[in-house]
């Protein structure tokens, strides 16, 4: 029995490698990723509505992967879509809902093998009302992706009453620690403004750490320059939904951030992309 353990461990962990592979760029070890599971949390917003087409766009600009939810991805992913990581949400609540920050699970890791997904993702409200059961549910899904050899991408985010500030390195740098400590291997948060103070952020994270778009920006600059700040901080790369798939050229910002992401160059020399 016990060699029998050691070989589906083994195995689990081959899994896991080779998905990882699929999502970060071997070489780098970092990763460009574009989240589109905000048909759930807000409708078919723009950018959204032809999902195959959207899924084509940033694959044909270089993107690691996309972030999708578990009934999108035969139309959007296997369907039609070109070839790109698939990394399938387990999350999920709606912008009509009493509350928002009130994320249940609504996918198993199973179903995610059955996709032929390369990662899972769940999101954790660190400081919400309902942070406890979030965070049971992780544990439980992490302990899952170990047996299936399914990589774990959390989003963890420090949201609740005693939250003045998300963006204070203080309580980014506790959420991605939280999600560290639960089994995540990738950690999605915010950014927190200055290189320096999101330094913290990755030092006190053992895995890698990549940054969240937040709302539409009001520029194509501003969107660059937060990802060359976090990469210069030790960050991962990025998981930038709005300001890819609503930009009138997504493949191109796509191109941009790769360039940042994977080449290292800074903002002003990516934005030739675009």
């Amino acid at each position: 029995m016990r060699l029998l353990n050691t070989h589906g461990k083994k195995m689990s962990e081959i899994g896991k490698k080779v998905r990882l592979e699929r999502i970060m760029n071997r070489d780098t070890e970092r990763t460009v990723i574009v989240p589109m599971d905000h048909g759930i949390t807000s409708g078919p917003i723009d950018g959204l509505r032809d999902m195959s087409g959207a899924v084509n766009k940033v694959a044909e600009g270089g993107a690691n992967a996309v972030l999708l939810h578990k009934g999108i991805v035969q139309a959007a992913h296997r369907g039609y879509g070109k070839d790109i990581g698939l990394i399938v949400h387990l999350s999920a609540s709606t912008s009509l809902g009493p509350d928002p920050n009130n994320k249940v699970q609504v996918a198993s890791v199973k179903e995610a093998v059955k996709l032929s997904a390369d990662a899972v993702s769940v999101h954790v409200n660190v400081g919400s009302e309902q942070e406890a059961r979030q965070l049971k549910e992780m544990g439980k899904i992490a302990d899952q992706c170990e047996e299936w050899g399914m990589p774990l991408v959390a989003m963890m985010y420090p949201r609740g009453d005693k939250v003045d500030n998300e963006f204070d390195s203080e309580v980014v740098a506790h959420a991605a620690r939280v999600g560290a400590e639960l089994g995540a291997d990738i950690i999605k948060t915010n950014f927190t403004e200055t290189i320096s103070s999101f330094r913290d952020v990755t030092k006190g994270c053992p895995v890698p750490v990549v940054i969240a778009g937040g709302p539409k920006a009001e520029s194509d600059e501003e969107v660059l320059k937060m990802a060359s700040y976090a990469i210069r901080a030790g960050g991962a790369g990025v998981s930038i939904g709005r300001n890819v798939f609503q930009h009138k050229n997504p493949s191109g910002m796509i191109k941009a951030l790769t360039e940042i992401v994977h080449h290292g160059v800074d903002a002003e020399e990516a934005a030739e992309e675009l």
